[in-house]
């Protein structure tokens, strides 16, 4: 096999089994990130993949890993991955590649037959493909014998690694594969794979926390694809009636005639608009007697319902899907012709992994259109409303996007809820353990490294006191009452907070689950799998909720909250308002909205000062992102501004004046606030699963870790006095 102008030495380095399947699949060159995979793999290295979605990353580990995976018994893979359906699809890819070297595959999740995984157990082979909630409950129920189960293993390849960083569900990754080395007496070489990565520094510390020598960056060198994307931007009209203000009907006329007929995915940040785009869609086809080409694609649905909307997809026929994040990552879905996005993209980097699901024929553009609305503004619209700051932040996206910006996740966190949870698991792996053992397992040679002896013991106490965990008489710590039945509980497996959900059914099929926030009484509507339904029955007691067809339904409420926008995409969006340019990707409706936010930016004298009244109240801009914008607003509740919150853009600070906060502002620099002082004064920290069970001391310190930036809002307010007073 060759490349187009030189001979693969890299492909001559694989064994002959897997040189004979690449010939077999008709491949006449290996891809650049496949290229360059081979030696670091090959070598046992650490290894860090990154390049674009639908590059080959899956083939560029699994080649050189196989071609390295000598035949002897045992489990040899392990491969984790943070979606159950981005597992099945590996599953469907990998079979004919490790069968060309005599391999099985498994996929273990929740949804995987119990007498699958039994064989598996009894007879570990193979590669296995993992959720890290499986993987934790193994550590869980299954004790010391993972220690066998793992015994033969080779390697671990952790997919969509960028998915993990800077999160509860990543800290516990990292804790659960440190005990696999933990539990075999060796350190095993891993392979991390990912389309996205804002500071690949940063992804390589992940892969291997406190290592001597970093993991080995393989980045693809290809150019990137031909992009097409346009902005477009609508107004709100003032609804005739409640039902009709939740349809936003000129965007899915025009999404309508841009999908139909073809193969593409439309993203929203909400299932609640899955459920919502879905229903109007098909309303739409059933209008015009045009054939049901519309699925919808989220968390809560059945694996069924998804698993029909991907094979929809993979499909000849037309098919378009509305999804959340869960078809944002690399789960095959064939060749899709565009992407849309609802509302403003979560960050640049979720932008640039959902623009590479499209485009993935030979020389086929990626293609993505963003749909922004925007209210109608009167004499009592908010200035921060006024700004259009939905389509001003989608332009600030796309510049950033075009110049490779990513965000980088916030570093410095605790992560206490998941330590306890990991304290728990331990103690229920092992039977118990020594507290000294327990922090050099978990913290010293761990991956919770921010966490101090003194501060483990502190821990250690508040379980105690709350019946997690009690010490016997020879020092060993082991699972209480409290903790006994918090391991036993079904929930335990996962570090972020899950809702308690229903069970939503219509005769004997199960749709999904669904978590009910607000009163659901029978003869209630509501849509869901893109359909309508009528409640005919709710099981309190068996969390299900039993329905038939209906002729009409409103958009079901679910739990979850937008992301928090990055420093860098404001810094932007403050470029983007003063600056004159026409962007050449927005439509007329987005370029209105846009000369609409900047000459409102303009008015407001925002160009000279960042602080302007608005009636009795002052309205504080520093273009800062979310979390800086938090802790500016916190830091100002200390200054007698007891109301200060943000809103949007901007902190609201009511009953003031613009000199006064200028006052409140120098004297923050005078005397900073710690990070934990700020802490102390919210009032609900309880955000993550375990915190209930934290002191208040604790609390603080683990909120302030990920929640706080007291340098980023101190440099903020600097900027503020920098820049003129304001006026009204």
């Amino acid at each position: 096999m060759v490349s187009r102008d030189r001979p693969s030495s890299a492909f001559e380095r694989l064994s002959d089994p897997i040189r004979r399947w690449a010939w077999q699949q008709g491949w006449q060159t290996l891809r650049d990130i496949q290229e360059l995979a081979v030696a670091p793999i090959l070598a046992g290295r650490d290894t860090v993949l990154a390049s674009a979605t639908a590059s080959g990353k899956t083939e560029a580990a699994f080649l050189p890993l196989l071609s390295r995976t000598v035949d002897r018994e045992g489990l040899r893979i392990l491969y984790v991955a943070p979606l159950k359906a981005l597992i099945n699809d590996q599953s469907r890819r990998l079979e004919s590649l490790a069968d060309a070297v005599g391999l099985t595959v498994t996929p273990w999740h929740g949804d995987v037959a119990a007498s699958r995984k039994r064989r598996l157990r009894d007879a570990p082979a193979g590669i296995l493909l993992i959720t890290p909630e499986s993987l934790e409950a193994m550590f869980v129920t299954r004790g010391t014998e993972v220690t066998a189960f793992f015994g033969g293993l080779d390697y671990v390849v952790v997919d969509e690694l960028h998915s993990f960083i800077a999160t509860e569900r990543g800290r516990q990754l990292q804790s659960l594969l440190h005990r696999v080395e933990l539990a075999i007496g060796r350190v095993v070489p891993r392979v991390g794979l990912s389309a996205t990565l804002g500071d690949i520094g940063a992804a390589a510390a992940f892969l291997r926390p406190n290592a001597d020598e970093g993991p080995e960056i393989v980045e693809s060198t290809v150019s990137r694809r031909e992009v097409r994307l346009q902005v477009r931007g609508y107004v709100r009209q003032e609804p005739a009636s409640l039902d009709a203000a939740r349809e936003p009907l000129e965007i899915v006329d025009h999404l309508y005639s841009v999908v139909r007929g073809g193969t593409h995915i439309v993203f929203t940040n909400r299932r609640a608009d899955v459920e919502l785009y879905v229903y109007l869609l098909k309303r739409r086809a059933e209008r015009d007697r045009a054939p049901d080409e519309f699925w919808p694609h989220h968390g809560s649905l059945a694996k069924d319902v998804r698993e029909d909307a991907e094979d929809a997809l993979r499909s000849d026929r037309p098919a378009t899907v509305v999804a959340t994040t869960t078809l944002e990552l690399g789960i095959d879905v064939g060749s899709v012709d565009t992407i849309a996005q609802i509302g403003p993209p979560p960050s640049v980097s979720s932008m640039r992994q959902r623009l590479g699901r499209s485009g993935r024929r030979t020389r086929d553009p990626s293609v993505l259109r963003i749909y922004l609305d925007e209210e109608v503004v009167t004499v009592r619209t908010p200035p921060q409303d006024q700004l259009r700051e939905s389509v001003v932040q989608s332009v600030a996206m796309v510049q950033l996007l075009i110049e490779g910006f990513n965000e980088s996740p916030p570093g410095g966190a605790l992560h206490l809820s998941t330590l306890i949870q990991q304290i728990l698991s331990l103690c229920a792996q092992r039977g118990g353990l020594r507290a000294d053992d327990a922090w050099r397992a978990l913290c010293g040679g761990g991956p919770f490294t921010t966490v101090t002896s003194s501060l483990f013991a502190e821990l250690l106490r508040d379980l105690a006191c709350h019946d997690m965990l009690r010490q016997t008489h020879d020092g060993t710590i082991v699972l209480d009452v409290a903790g006994e039945r918090v391991v036993n509980h079904h929930d335990f497996y996962s570090a972020f907070i899950t809702s308690d959900e229903y069970r939503l059914v219509v005769g004997a099929r199960t749709l999904g689950t669904l978590p009910i926030s607000r009163p659901l009484l029978v003869g209630d509507l509501l849509l869901f799998a893109g359909r309508r339904w009528r409640v005919l029955e709710v099981r309190e007691a068996e969390r299900v909720i039993e329905l038939e067809p209906a002729p009409a339904g409103r958009a079901p409420s679910f739990t979850g909250g937008a992301a928090l926008v990055d420093d860098a995409v404001r810094r932007r969006m403050r470029q983007v308002y003063e600056a004159a340019d026409e962007e050449r990707y927005a439509d007329r409706g987005a370029r209105q909205l846009l000369a609409e936010g900047r000459s409102t930016y303009r008015r407001l004298g925002l160009q000279e000062s960042a602080l302007i009244s608005w009636g009795q109240d002052v309205l504080l801009f520093p273009w800062v992102g979310d979390r800086t914008l938090d802790t500016l607003a916190l830091m100002l509740r200390r200054e007698q501004f007891a109301e200060a919150s943000r809103d949007g853009v901007a902190v609201v600070i009511p009953r003031a004046t613009p000199a006064d906060l200028r006052d409140a502002l120098g004297r923050m620099g005078v005397h900073p606030p710690s990070a934990i002082e700020l802490a102390s004064e919210v009032r609900n920290k309880h955000v993550e699963k375990h915190h209930d069970v934290l002191c208040e001391s604790l609390l603080n310190m683990d909120y302030a870790s990920s929640r706080i930036d007291v340098g980023a809002a101190l440099q903020a307010a600097e900027g503020v006095l920098a820049r003129p007073l304001g006026g009204d």
